[in-house]
């Protein structure tokens, strides 16, 4: 099942594609697709409204395609998740996993702009398998007891500013946190469509030409291990978001390559999880 939604800035509805690729308005059963709704999701019982025809339908042109996750409370982030990606950045492989926070107002759409900040010079992409959580999670104790906590997937440009982040000092936040630093979606799909997170394939483009190309496969900590590690450290709710790390290929690994300025279009894409498309504004 496929959640997305549509509108503008603050006022987006919750939208549920059919199989057809029809879209279905949920703004009349939920308020928005946001931790009580996902802590409360029956992806059965919605497809059942959705085949009997009871949930009115969108037409989707032209409108705007927001985060599939209303403000999460929090985003996880992970680094150093992908071996070729530790070896590109000169770093060490982790014996556990590396973890930051990003806050929820670095959240966006898919398609919006994302802004250079004041002062950036080294602003750089990162795609990303993002974990939407749809239940609440306290030092879970398996990997089963992970998996139940997922309400599904989605795709995150984990988008950085490395000098903030390496070359001023402090934690690696400052270079994680700038707004509009999270674009998510275009859609939320849940985890019953997405057969085995650790074997989707991601891509990156910048101006139209690849930067990124690896494999879930290839993560050095597995999606469930991830959560059920994350939750020894802090409580995981639903609608909180958690970026997974990203495969080589970013900018910061290849001296010469240019980092991301006004006017260059991103493009990512992950296997079954759809395709986001930013293009890079100034703050």
């Amino acid at each position: 099942m496929k959640l997305l939604r549509v509108g503008p800035p603050g006022a987006e509805r919750p939208v549920v594609l059919g199989e057809d690729g029809t879209a279905y308005d949920l703004s009349g059963r939920a308020r928005d697709l946001d931790g009580v709704f996902l802590a409360g999701l029956d992806t059965a019982e919605l497809a059942r409204e959705v085949a009997a025809g009871a949930l009115p339908v969108v037409d989707l042109a032209g409108l705007r395609v927001g985060a599939p996750v209303a403000r999460p409370g929090k985003v996880v982030g992970i680094g150093l998740n992908y071996r070729d990606h530790a070896a590109e950045a000169g770093a060490a492989i982790p014996d556990e996993p590396v973890i930051f926070l990003k806050p929820s107002s670095t959240v966006v759409g898919p398609y919006d702009e994302v802004l250079v900040p004041r002062g950036g010079e080294k602003t750089d992409y990162e795609a990303e398998l993002a974990i939407v959580i749809g239940r609440t999670a306290r030092y879970l104790d398996s990997h089963a007891e992970a998996a139940e906590v997922i309400a599904g997937y989605t795709i995150a440009n984990d988008v950085t500013e490395r000098a903030f982040q390496f070359e001023r000092g402090g934690q690696w936040d400052k270079g994680k946190s700038a707004e509009t630093f999270t674009p998510l979606g275009p859609w939320l799909v849940t985890a019953d469509e997405v057969a085995d997170p650790q074997a989707l394939a991601l891509r990156l483009w910048v101006n139209g030409e690849r930067r990124q190309h690896g494999s879930t496969a290839e993560m050095i900590f597995p999606v469930l291990e991830l959560v059920r590690y994350a939750s020894q450290f802090m409580v995981l709710e639903p609608g909180d978001v958690m970026v997974t790390g990203t495969p080589a290929g970013v900018t910061l690994g290849h001296p010469g390559k240019p980092f991301l300025a006004p006017g260059d279009v991103v493009e990512i894409e992950i296997d079954g999880l759809g395709r986001q498309r930013q293009v890079l504004g100034k703050a």
